[in-house]
């Protein structure tokens, strides 16, 4: 429960009003006066006519009840009003404002039929669930960014990716010199596993083929670990054969060479010089162009030292030669944006030859941008 310090602390840092309403049982492990240090607002334990339930659902934009019992969960499953989080929550349901659920429990309880059934019925009724990290058979609080992703992408975005299915790629590949040694590059895989959240928490069933990243890979993402850049091919080439992708969002950074031979062992170090050839690996944009009609989003991480139009030109050069719809493109000179870094800077291209420039950001927030493009293409293409 303490964690969710943290969460009102972390929305307030973003620019967010945090009220928050504590149950009883809540207020008798952790002193409100805690939440009204870190939110510089008053906690509502119970509900006067001053302030009631009503007036504070239509103030606010979202409600996140973090941790929810099962207890809470199944009350508010069924209309269940006995405290002010229970209340507060029938009053969002019931004005058709989103609501943020974290579950925190025995793994058990939340297994059982009745609590399982209880967060089906809530999402059925829109609710967003943030699945809990399962760890010693217990259902622990997710990561405090996921939740603040789910819930920004709900306040600004709502469900709008509901019904589209996406392929996204993220991080490096490594090909491998001997049993030890191998050639990557720096991409952390921030991006691509950004895109995979925010693209999940606005509704669309998301697939996510990554090779060895620096960032963990979100736990209720369906997801398929690669190593090298063929893995990396055919991962995405056998998920395009199984299932009917709306958009494939290739934002990993594969390595573009590789070892003409991979030796056996370890060579030894004590070798005074070592000659090896590096021969290019598969394209992966070319190889899913062939198979793939759908929308295709692709990267370019370009040394333009901050030559904007620059950028942009390799960029449409790169979407034509590659047949990408949308190209994203960065200027990797810039040692306060890209690889490995929370923040970038990116021109969109579009194949309509249309350039947004979205400036320094974090990468939550470009992967929201780009994924604006997927709903305004895959609705065009659905109605034409």
């Amino acid at each position: 429960m303490y964690r969710s310090l943290d969460l009102a602390r972390e929305l307030i840092r973003l620019g967010a009003d945090v009220r928050v309403v504590m149950s009883p049982e809540a207020a008798r492990y952790i002193h409100p006066r805690l939440f009204e240090w870190a939110t510089g607002n008053d906690v509502f334990v119970r509900f006067s006519g001053e302030v009631g339930h009503i007036a504070l659902a239509e103030l606010c934009d979202v409600y996140v009840i973090a941790p929810a019992t099962a207890n809470t969960i199944a009350k508010i499953a069924y209309g269940i009003s006995d405290t002010s989080v229970t209340v507060l929550a029938q009053s969002f349901l019931g004005l058709g404002k989103p609501v943020v659920i974290v579950p925190a429990a025995h793994y058990s309880l939340l297994r059982s039929p009745p609590v399982s059934e209880a967060l089906k019925k809530l999402e059925s009724m829109g609710v967003t669930v943030v699945p809990p990290h399962i760890e010693e058979g217990r259902a622990k609080y997710p990561p405090i960014e996921d939740i603040v992703i789910a819930t920004e992408a709900l306040t600004l975005r709502g469900k709008d990716l509901k019904g589209i299915r996406i392929l996204v790629t993220a991080g490096p590949t490594r090909e491998y010199m001997d049993r030890v040694r191998y050639l990557t590059n720096a991409s952390s895989g921030k991006m691509g596993v950004a895109i995979a959240k925010e693209a999940y928490f606005r509704g669309a069933d998301v697939t996510l083929v990554h090779g060895p990243t620096s960032v963990e890979v979100p736990y209720y993402v369906r997801s398929v670990a690669v190593v090298s850049t063929r893995e990396m091919l055919d991962a995405v080439l056998a998920e395009l054969s199984k299932n009917d992708y709306d958009a494939v969002i290739l934002a990993a950074a594969p390595v573009d060479f590789g070892f003409s031979h991979a030796f056996e062992g370890k060579v030894s170090s004590d070798i005074e010089e070592l000659k090896v050839t590096l021969v290019p690996t598969p394209k992966i944009s070319m190889g899913v162009r062939s198979v793939f009609r759908g929308l295709l989003v692709g990267f370019a991480a370009e040394f333009a030292q901050g030559d904007l139009d620059e950028l942009v030109s390799r960029a449409r050069d790169k979407l034509a030669r590659r047949g990408f719809d949308i190209i994203v493109a960065n200027d990797i000179s810039r040692p306060d944006i890209g690889f490995s870094s929370e923040y970038n800077e990116v021109a969109i291209v579009d194949s309509s030859g249309a350039v947004e420039v979205v400036s320094r950001s974090r990468k939550v927030e470009i992967a929201r941008r780009i994924l604006d493009y997927v709903v305004k293409y895959v609705k065009e293409r659905s109605s034409s």
